[in-house]
C-alpha cells in the first residue's frame, strides 16, 4: 500500500504535515446553482468541520494551524488543504489572488484543493497549471460513488462523465487528482463500493481517499438513519470492505485516507468511529497481515 506518507517522502526526502485552511467558499449545490440544500451527508460546515473560521486571514490561520501541531509535528513544511466547500468556485482573479499568496510562502510544500469536477472551467485549469509550475498543486474531487441510483439520493448534482472529463483535464496538466469515495452509503452492496474504486482506478486518479460514511447531525442523512431506512457498518464490516479496496487498488497509486472521523459534536453513526486511536489501530493490524499475505 502506497501511502501519502511514503509519497511525501519520496518527493520530498520527509513527512509534511496537512493543515486544514478555510477560503470561504460557498458550493453550487448549496447557493442554487445546481441546489440548496448541499449533498445529504454534508454538515453545515461542507465537509470543513476542522477547518478555522473564514474570518481569519489565510496567514493567521496558517500560523494558528501550526501552533496547534508543533507538540506532534517537528517539521517545517506543510501542505496547505482547501478543505471546506469547492474551493475552485469563485471568480478566478480571487482564486489566483488567494492561491499565489499561499503557494509562495517558504513553509508550504503543497497547495491542496478540495472542489467538484463541475467546478473547473478552463479559466480555472489554466490558473492550476501556473500554480503547478510553482509548486505541487493536488486537485481532490469529491467522487464518492459511481451508482446512479446512490448519485441521486445522495444530491450530488453532476454526472460521473464529468468527473471523468475532470481527472484527464487536470492530469493533462500536470496535477495530482485524489478522488474521495464513501464506504458504506445507503442501498450500496459491497460490489457496488468496489465498482467505484474499479472505476477510480480506471481513469487513472493520481491517489484515492476512503471514507467512511459518518452520519451527522443536522443533515438529512441523519433524517433518514432516525427512521430506519439504512444501518451503518461496523468497523469489522468496514475492515473487510476497506481490505477488499485495496486489492483493487494499484500499488503505484497513493491512499491518501484510510478512513476519516467525524467531529464528535456533530457525530450520530457509527458512534465506534468516533475512537480514532483504536479504529487506526485495529485498520493498520488488518492491513499488516494484507502486506504479509502478498
Amino acid at each position: 500500500m502506497y501511502t501519502v506518507n511514503d509519497y511525501c517522502r519520496d518527493l520530498f526526502g520527509e513527512k509534511i504535515y496537512k493543515i486544514s485552511l478555510n477560503g470561504g467558499m460557498t458550493c453550487p449545490n448549496r447557493d442554487g446553482t445546481c441546489g440548496t440544500k448541499g449533498c445529504i451527508f454534508c454538515s453545515e460546515g461542507g465537509s470543513g468541520d476542522f477547518s478555522p473560521s473564514p474570518d481569519m486571514s489565510i496567514d493567521e490561520q496558517i500560523s494558528d494551524a501550526k501552533r496547534r501541531v508543533s507538540r506532534k509535528f517537528k517539521g517545517d513544511k506543510y501542505i496547505a488543504y482547501f478543505q471546506a466547500f469547492s474551493n475552485t468556485y469563485a471568480p478566478v482573479e480571487r482564486l489566483r489572488k488567494l492561491y499565489t499568496e499561499v503557494i509562495k510562502r517558504d513553509d508550504i510544500a503543497v497547495l491542496s484543493i478540495a472542489t467538484r469536477p463541475d467546478c473547473l472551467n478552463e479559466d480555472i485549469i489554466c490558473l492550476l497549471k501556473e500554480l503547478n509550475d510553482i509548486k505541487p498543486v493536488w486537485v481532490e474531487l469529491g467522487l464518492q460513488t459511481t451508482k446512479d441510483e446512490t448519485v441521486k439520493y445522495i444530491r450530488r448534482g453532476y454526472e460521473t462523465r464529468i468527473y471523468d472529463d475532470a481527472v484527464k483535464r487536470l492530469k493533462d496538466i500536470g496535477i495530482h487528482v485524489i478522488t474521495h469515495v464513501i464506504i458504506g452509503l445507503p442501498g450500496e452492496s459491497v460490489e457496488d463500493m468496489l465498482n467505484t474504486v474499479r472505476h477510480v482506478v480506471k481513469v487513472k486518479s493520481s491517489g484515492i481517499k476512503l471514507q467512511l460514511l459518518h452520519v451527522l447531525k443536522g443533515t438529512d442523512l441523519e433524517n433518514d438513519y432516525n427512521k430506519g431506512r439504512f444501518e451503518v457498518l461496523s468497523l469489522e464490516e468496514y475492515m473487510d470492505i476497506l481490505e477488499k479496496c485495496i486489492e483493487i487498488i494499484p500499488k503505484d497509486m497513493v491512499i491518501h485516507r484510510i478512513t476519516g472521523d467525524g467531529p464528535k459534536s456533530l457525530l450520530v453513526a457509527p458512534l465506534w468511529s468516533g475512537d480514532k486511536k483504536r479504529v487506526l489501530n485495529a485498520i493498520n493490524r488488518r492491513l499488516s497481515i494484507l502486506d504479509k499475505k502478498n
